[in-house]
């Protein structure tokens, strides 16, 4: 059941990164045996969509473009150099590149240093989801556009606009909205923001080293988290995606939009000076969820109530596994994977509201001050 249509949501709102390594990484102490699992379980994931894609025949734009992970000051070097000892501790390959060597693959002067990876994935994020959707089964019946207004837990009936239903099982794959329904799950729902360019003509196209040979998708990260993110998509379009709010009612008004918006503007005309007369076509904003250890919720919450929320950022390929193993969960199904899943879905106290969301604007507006150039 979805309130809106597939794709339209986070899992289709999203930046379009596949990830296949440890994206929340402890910058003293790495955890080689966790970082391995989890490496695994995200390329059990994109091995799953890939193997989806390739059967729906679905255009998705999938493209094994790798990653960078970026810095434009250097006060954030020290990350690179903690992520680099995350990957050789998991036996990862890697590329460390200086600024001449970014501007010629990226076409921009902007960062400085960088770490690329070659095994994440750049999809188009909402094909992606109707990609999956279109592969379920004919035992299962998708009701879109069809909100839920409560859930009674106890009897394990939903109620929506037009009906009520019951089920022996109900599985809870809200996120922030999750706490709506009546389950507690420490999390904090946090707002991000997303514009696109229109398509580069080919006199702008020319602006990019290397145009002889083509320009390759490519997507990279800040290796601040509040930094911002940049894509050059297949059809040509740089896509910039930044701020964070915290937003306790669940939606986004237009102004925080609209401020969202120019600050993009400033973040993209500081990389591609050279394209500063190309627009921006779109501009939306989506929720993400997170915890304070970056830990997953996962878990039997009451007798036939299931619940799988917080992706922390990283949900395309976090949610394709989690999903797999909650089914496997629901069923009885034991595995090494699961046990490590249910090991660690363990996420830490946050204090409720009013505090929550004091500490969620105070530690939001200083990580924005700490990112400086960076977003």
């Amino acid at each position: 059941m979805d309130a809106l249509e597939v794709g339209q949501g986070a899992s289709g709102r999203n930046a379009g990164f596949i990830i296949d390594l440890p994206h929340n990484l402890d910058p003293t102490e790495p955890n080689a045996e966790v970082n391995t699992k989890v490496r695994d379980l995200n390329s059990f994931a994109i091995q799953r969509l890939k193997r989806i894609q390739e059967q729906q025949g679905l255009d998705v734009s999938w493209h094994k473009a790798g990653k960078y992970l970026a810095a434009h000051e250097e006060k954030h070097f020290s990350g690179l150099t903690d992520f680099v000892n995350t990957l050789e501790a998991i036996g990862e390959p890697y590329e460390i590149l200086n600024e001449d060597m970014l501007a010629e693959r990226l076409g921009t002067h902007y960062y400085k240093r960088a770490v690329y990876t070659s095994g994440n994935i750049l999809v188009n994020p909402a094909a992606l989801a109707i990609s999956v959707a279109s592969a379920l089964p004919s035992n299962v019946t998708l009701l879109e556009n069809t909100p839920v207004q409560a859930i009674d837990l106890t009897n394990k009936i939903i109620q929506t606009p037009k009906a009520r239903l019951n089920a022996d099982t109900i599985v809870l794959a809200t996120n922030a909205f999750t706490e709506k329904f009546g389950v507690s799950n420490r999390i904090t729902p946090i707002f991000t923001y997303a514009s696109l360019t229109r398509q580069l003509n080919d006199n702008e196209m020319k602006n990019f080293k290397g145009i002889e040979q083509g320009i390759e998708p490519w997507g990279l990260t800040s290796v601040h988290p509040a930094g911002t993110t940049v894509r050059f998509t297949s059809d040509n379009r740089i896509f910039i995606r930044n701020t964070l709010n915290y937003q306790p009612h669940l939606s986004s008004p237009k102004t925080v939009l609209d401020k969202a918006k120019a600050t993009h503007r400033k973040s993209y005309l500081a990389r591609f000076p050279q394209l500063a007369d190309v627009p921006f076509e779109y501009t939306w904003g989506g929720m993400i969820c997170v915890t304070m250890n970056h830990e997953p919720v996962f878990k039997e919450h009451t007798s036939g109530i299931y619940v799988m929320a917080a992706m922390n950022g990283v949900g395309v390929a976090k949610g394709t596994y989690l999903g797999h193993y909650m089914a496997e969960y629901i069923c009885g199904k034991e595995s090494p994977e699961l046990d490590f899943i249910l090991t660690h879905s363990a996420p830490s106290w946050i204090p409720p509201d009013p505090l929550r969301s004091i500490g969620a604007y105070i530690r939001l507006s200083f990580e924005e001050r700490m990112a400086k150039g960076d977003i």
